[in-house]
């Protein structure tokens, strides 16, 4: 009864946490807001809530760490808006239902219960994060695949006698998502006092791409020794559009692989999983030599960490850069 409803707890927890990634509004939307005073009545209603005051400050102390860091940065790239904490406690309602699922499929056997509780429970742990880095690398790939049109965008108002920060709003106003939105954000960052540097340092720790560096470092150098900026630009925008173009033939060549390795993966998790829930005694051999319980569960494991290994292996092979 007590696992039943830690399960149930888990999956309200993760319930939840999808709620708050789709009503939370942009952070600095709401900053912004509290700032100019539009907002008062939810700034004190955060002042006043002593949950949601301890919750920012471990949020502040995990996103510190090199770990929380990482996950913070992530958030950010993927538009999650999601805090560190909030993220961590998915982790691990994550991994309460991958125990649960892995419990239930090993319920034949007690070891064998555990033994695929405890690895569910380890896979499930970091669904959260496979999603997350999914995501985020999506939409840097999006973001660049848009980027030499900005580039060209930028240097036609730029020629039109605009200056660099108002070509940088006429973007976050005429492109598409996420180009505009992480435009958007520079502007916003400018206006609240940081320098443009600062903030295109910002866009590109967000949105970590060779191509954005070329573009932040031309309009850095541009800033300090002046030029023409907007030549520059045309040249970056068809390096960009070259290599964009190159790169869609590569995953195109390589997508057979890419697949392979997927399905592979997959394929004996998948079935596993399923003859466990659907007869559990015939795969509980499996977690069993018929020898003293010192060696149980050997195969289990080889065979998973032989199966990433695999993984690795093709995903580097399919792997090619530009």
């Amino acid at each position: 009864m007590t696992f039943i409803l830690i399960f149930l707890l888990a999956i309200i927890l993760v319930i939840g946490g999808v709620v708050l990634i789709r009503k939370r509004g942009s952070a600095s939307e709401s900053r912004l807001k509290q700032i100019t005073g539009t907002d008062k009545r939810v700034a004190q209603k955060e002042g006043s809530d002593v949950v949601t005051r301890l919750l920012a400050g471990i949020d502040t102390i995990l996103t510190k760490s090199k770990k929380g860091s990482k996950i913070a940065r992530d958030l950010a790239s993927a538009d999650l808006k999601v805090r560190v904490v909030e993220f961590l406690v998915m982790k691990i309602a994550t991994g309460i239902i991958g125990a649960g699922v892995g419990a239930f499929a090993g319920r034949a056997d007690v070891r064998a219960a555990i033994a695929v509780g405890i690895g569910c429970a380890i896979f499930g742990s970091f669904v959260p994060e496979l999603y997350l880095s999914n995501l985020s690398k999506k939409r840097i790939a999006d973001f660049n695949a848009q980027l030499g049109d900005t580039i060209t965008m930028l240097s036609n108002s730029l020629r039109g006698g605009y200056a660099f920060l108002q070509s940088c709003e006429l973007v976050a106003r005429d492109a598409n998502p996420p180009v505009s939105t992480e435009f958007k954000r520079v502007v916003q960052e400018v206006g609240l006092g940081r320098t443009t540097e600062e903030a295109l340092g910002s866009l590109l720790r967000r949105m970590p791409s060779t191509d954005l560096d070329l573009l932040v470092t031309a309009v850095n150098i541009q800033q300090e020794v002046g030029g023409n900026l907007a030549q520059i630009l045309d040249s970056i925008g068809n390096t960009v559009r070259e290599r964009v173009r190159i790169k869609q033939e590569v995953e195109t060549l390589t997508a057979q692989g890419r697949v392979s390795g997927y399905m592979v993966t997959g394929l004996p998790v998948a079935m596993g999983l399923y003859i466990s829930s659907v007869n559990p005694t015939y795969m509980a051999p499996l977690f069993s030599w018929g020898m003293p319980p010192d060696h149980w569960c050997c195969m289990p494991m080889a065979a998973g960490a032989m199966i990433i290994c695999g993984y690795i292996v093709m995903q580097k092979i399919v792997t090619i850069e530009v």
